[in-house]
């Protein structure tokens, strides 16, 4: 259906168009609407548009529809006391057994229930809740925002796990802070908080910290270290990873690694070994796709620029020795702007980037 507005839009169109010189055809073809379709809407009340008439038109009823009698009946089944605690589907089970009866469907008594504003959440479970998305957060540049989270890490034999927890900057993707533990726990999280914000230089500045609905996440001690370094705190919704993408994606990069060591580490020393390691070749060494295939080192420290400029023209100048072998442009190498956290929907936005 075509709401009223966009109907008096399109026919102001066409009318331009016409007063332009354009002929009845054409002008509708370019809106996709036939020239009976401009009258039709032109044939309003009191020389108006005339709006859609589908909303308002009569309904027959349908001839399988439910009688008074029968809704009635499905109601009355429902109120029974030996029913009152039972769903639709055990009360049609019951009655076809018991008393050799079938009133309607599983879905008609629904139906009905709900028309008697009867349908309501029953029982000592919590009813479904619909969790809102986070907040969105915008990194202009390093030391914005954090996104953090804990894995698990193979132990020394099958059962047993190490908890690897990393601190990852959206902006650059460099992993600002990581430490392996051999219990998960809010102590060893704060800790963890407090020697990354002091090692980046970040102290009393603003900084917002997204993580999960972990226990080690939103424990007192974790809590109280957040408020006395004036850091934000930004949590997912529950059972969502969606909501905390940056840091599962580093966790995905971590275990697909090469050189993860897939029989387990030996003891919680050789797990942290491996894991400097690790951060020391992501930060360093490896090209983030999504940073432009710069490092997150480079990224992090404003580098980025310069060698992105330099590619640029490196491009620009095989083209020119080689034209034939270019059939369009060269790559763009701009450098990434803003990175969001859970953006909302936006046009301007393209998985978290904002384009430039």
């Amino acid at each position: 259906m075509i709401p009223a507005s966009d109907r008096e839009m399109a026919v102001e169109l066409i009318d331009e168009a016409r007063e332009a010189g354009a002929r009845l055809a054409p002008a509708c073809e370019e809106l996709g609407l036939s020239p009976r379709t401009y009258q039709r809407w032109q044939q309003g009340e009191d020389g108006g548009i005339r709006t859609d008439q589908r909303p308002s038109a009569p309904r027959p009823t349908p001839s399988n529809a439910l009688t008074v009698e029968e809704r009635e009946a499905i109601l009355a089944a429902c109120h029974e006391p030996e029913h009152a605690d039972l769903p639709p589907a055990q009360i049609i089970a019951r009655l076809a057994d018991e008393r050799g009866v079938y009133l309607a469907s599983e879905s008609s008594f629904y139906r009905v229930l709900r028309d008697n504003a009867e349908q309501r959440h029953r029982g000592r479970s919590r009813p479904p809740v619909r969790q809102k998305r986070p907040k969105s957060h915008r990194a202009d540049g390093p030391n914005q925002v954090w996104s953090w989270d804990v894995t698990w890490l193979p132990g020394p034999a099958r059962g047993i796990f190490l908890y690897l927890f990393m601190i990852v900057d959206i902006y650059s993707r460099k992993v600002v802070g990581w430490e392996v533990h051999e219990h998960e726990s809010a102590s060893a999280a704060a800790s963890l908080l407090e020697q990354t914000v002091l090692a980046e230089g970040c102290v009393n500045q603003p900084l917002v910290l997204h993580s999960d609905n972990g226990s080690p996440m939103k424990g007192a001690t974790l809590l109280e270290t957040l408020r006395r370094l004036q850091v934000e705190s930004s949590f997912s919704r529950p059972r969502v990873s969606n909501d905390n993408p940056f840091s599962e994606a580093l966790f995905r990069t971590c275990k697909y690694t090469p050189g993860f060591p897939k029989g387990g580490f030996s003891d919680v020393g050789a797990a942290r070994e491996w894991a400097a390691q690790f951060v020391h070749w992501y930060n360093y060494e490896h090209r983030h796709r999504n940073i432009q295939y710069v490092t997150p080192h480079q990224r992090h420290t404003g580098q980025d620029h310069e060698i992105l400029a330099q590619r640029q023209a490196l491009l620009h100048q095989a083209k020119a020795n080689n034209p034939q072998r270019w059939s369009g442009e060269v790559g763009d190498c701009t450098p990434v702007g803003s990175v969001w956290l859970n953006p909302e929907r936006d046009p301007e936005t393209d998985g978290g980037r904002r384009k430039n």
